[in-house]
C-alpha cells in the first residue's frame, strides 16, 4: 500500500498539501485491515512523503514534488527535508512560525526610511541590548551592549576573532574529539592546532599546560562538549582561567547547547567567572531558533572593544536588519523563553524515545545530561559503519571524524531533535540495525 501511495504522489494524482482519508475510511474503501493503512501511513511519514497534523489528519508533505508520472521514485523524502538522525538542526516542527511571521510583518510595517541606511557593522542596537539582557538573567553574564558584536553565524564570529587578535604561528588548544568544521579556519590563519584530549570532565587542561602552555588561544565547548556531551568541571574551569591570565592568552567559549540540559544543575559559563577578562563568549540562534537565520554573537572583554570595533568596520555583520530587529522582539517579548522551555521538555522526551528504540535493537547509548545529539558506541571501524548507514539514507556521523590526534573508542553521532514520535524512533532504529548488520 505504501508503494501505491508513493506512486500516486509521484504521478500527481495526490498533490502536495492534499489531505488523505482517515485510516478507517481508506480501510473500508479498500477492504483491508485498518492496521495495514496505519502501517503504510506511518512508513510514509517516516520517509517524509506524508505529515500528520494532529486532529486535522494526514497530508501529503507540501515539499513533495511529483515527477510528471514517471515510474521511478526520485527520492525517499521531500526535497530539503531533514534526513534521519541529521545533526545540527533544532526541532523544526516546534518553532512558533506564526509568532515569527507576525513579528516580521510588524517590523516591516514599522520600518522608517532611516532603516534603509547602511546598518551598524557590529549589529543592530536593539538586538545587542536584548542579548545583553538575556545573558544577564539566563547565563549570569554581566555585559554591556557595546561589548556585543552580532555576526552572520558562528564561523563569521570566529573569523572576526582571528582577524582581530590572531597572528600566524599562534597556537590554539582544540578539544579532541571536537567540533571539526572550524579547523580549516585556523589553518587558513596560519595557526598551530594543539589537540587536547577530552575525558569525563571535559578538556584535559593539565595536558595543555604540560605540553602547550605557550598557546595563545583555547577554543572549547564547556557547557556541553561537542560531541561527547560532558561538561567542563569547575576545577578545570578555574585552571583554564588562571592559565589565560598568566599567559595573556585568549579563551573562546562556544556556549554550545547550553540551553538544553535535562539533568542536574548547569555549571556557570566561563564568561561569568572571567575576572581576568580573557574570555570571548560566542553564542548563536541556529540551535535555539533555526539555522536559516545565520545570526550569532560575540561578547568581548571591555579592553578589547576598540580593536573589535575597528575590525568590524572591515568585516561588518551581513545579517539583514529586519531579521535582527525581529529577533530582538522575539527575545524582549518573552517568546524566546517560552520556546526554550517547550524545546527542553520535547527534547527530553524525544531523546528518551530514541534511547529506548536503539537499546531495543541492541545498541549501546552513551549517557549524557543534555544537548541535541547523542553518541552510540560502535565496535570496530566506525567509519565503515557510517558508510553503510549513509548508503541507507541515514545521516549519522562517525566519531572518528571528530578526532584530531588521540585515538579512542568508535561511535556514531545521531540527532533526535526531529524525531516526532516513539514510532518514528523505532522505525529509524530498525533501519539503522538493518543497514549496518
Amino acid at each position: 500500500m505504501a508503494r501505491q501511495l508513493k506512486q500516486a504522489i509521484n504521478s500527481g494524482e495526490l498533490t502536495a498539501g492534499s489531505r488523505l482519508p482517515s485510516s478507517r475510511t481508506l480501510a473500508l474503501e479498500l477492504g483491508v485491515a485498518r492496521a495495514t493503512v496505519e502501517n503504510a501511513y506511518g512508513d510514509l511519514v517516516a520517509q517524509g512523503w506524508l505529515e500528520r497534523r494532529g486532529q486535522a489528519g494526514t497530508f501529503v508533505s507540501p515539499s513533495v514534488k511529483s515527477d510528471g508520472g514517471g515510474e521511478n521514485v526520485s527520492a525517499a523524502r521531500p526535497q530539503g527535508a531533514p534526513r534521519p538522525f541529521q545533526m545540527g538542526l533544532p526541532a523544526l516542527d516546534l518553532f512558533p512560525r506564526a509568532i515569527w511571521a507576525r513579528l516580521m510583518g510588524r517590523r516591516l510595517r514599522q520600518q522608517t526610511r532611516f532603516d534603509l541606511m547602511l546598518p551598524e557593522p557590529g549589529g543592530e542596537a536593539s538586538l545587542k541590548q536584548a542579548i545583553a539582557d538575556y545573558l544577564r538573567f539566563s547565563r549570569s553574564i554581566d555585559c554591556q551592549p557595546e561589548q556585543i558584536f552580532v555576526t552572520s553565524g558562528f564561523q563569521a564570529g570566529l573569523a572576526l576573532v582571528l582577524s582581530t587578535l590572531a597572528r600566524p604561528g599562534d597556537g590554539i588548544w582544540l578539544e579532541d574529539p571536537g567540533y571539526r568544521f572550524v579547523r580549516p579556519d585556523f589553518a587558513k590563519a596560519g595557526m598551530q592546532v594543539r589537540a587536547i584530549p577530552v575525558d569525563g570532565e571535559g578538556m584535559q587542561v593539565d595536558y595543555g599546560l604540560r605540553h602547550f602552555s605557550d598557546a595563545r588561544f583555547a577554543l572549547l565547548t564547556p557547557a556541553h562538549q561537542s560531541p561527547s556531551g560532558v561538561a567542563l568541571s569547575l576545577p578545570r574551569r578555574h585552571a583554564l582561567l588562571e592559565w589565560a591570565s598568566r599567559e595573556q592568552s585568549w579563551i573562546i567559549e562556544d556556549d554550545y547547547d547550553s540551553e538544553f540540559r535535562y539533568h542536574g544543575k548547569p555549571l556557570p559559563p566561563l564568561k561569568s567567572l572571567d575576572s581576568p577578562q580573557r574570555v570571548i563568549y560566542a553564542g548563536t540562534f541556529s540551535k535555539s531558533m533555526f539555522p536559516a537565520l545565520r545570526v550569532a554573537w560575540l561578547v568581548v572583554p571591555p579592553h578589547a572593544m576598540e580593536d573589535f570595533q575597528r575590525q568590524a568596520r572591515r568585516q561588518p555583520c551581513t545579517a539583514p536588519v529586519l531579521i535582527q530587529q525581529a529577533i530582538a522582539d522575539f527575545l524582549r517579548e518573552g517568546h524566546f523563553w517560552r520556546h526554550l522551555k517547550k524545546m527542553r521538555q520535547c527534547y527530553a522526551e524525544r531523546r528518551l524515545w530514541l534511547e529506548e528504540a536503539l537499546r531495543a535493537q541492541g545498541f549501546a547509548v552513551v549517557p549524557q545530561e543534555g544537548g541535541i545529539q547523542m553518541v552510540m558506541e560502535v565496535e570496530g571501524d566506525d567509519l565503515a559503519v557510517e558508510g553503510k548507514a549513509r548508503a541507507a539514507g541515514l545521516a549519522v556521523q562517525a566519531l572518528s571524524r571528530w578526532r584530531i590526534e588521540h585515538a579512542g573508542r568508535g561511535g556514531l553521532l545521531l540527532s533526535f531533535t526531529n524525531i516526532s514520535s516513539y514510532e518514528l524512533a523505532q522505525r529509524y532504529a530498525v533501519r539503522l540495525r538493518l543497514a549496518i548488520t
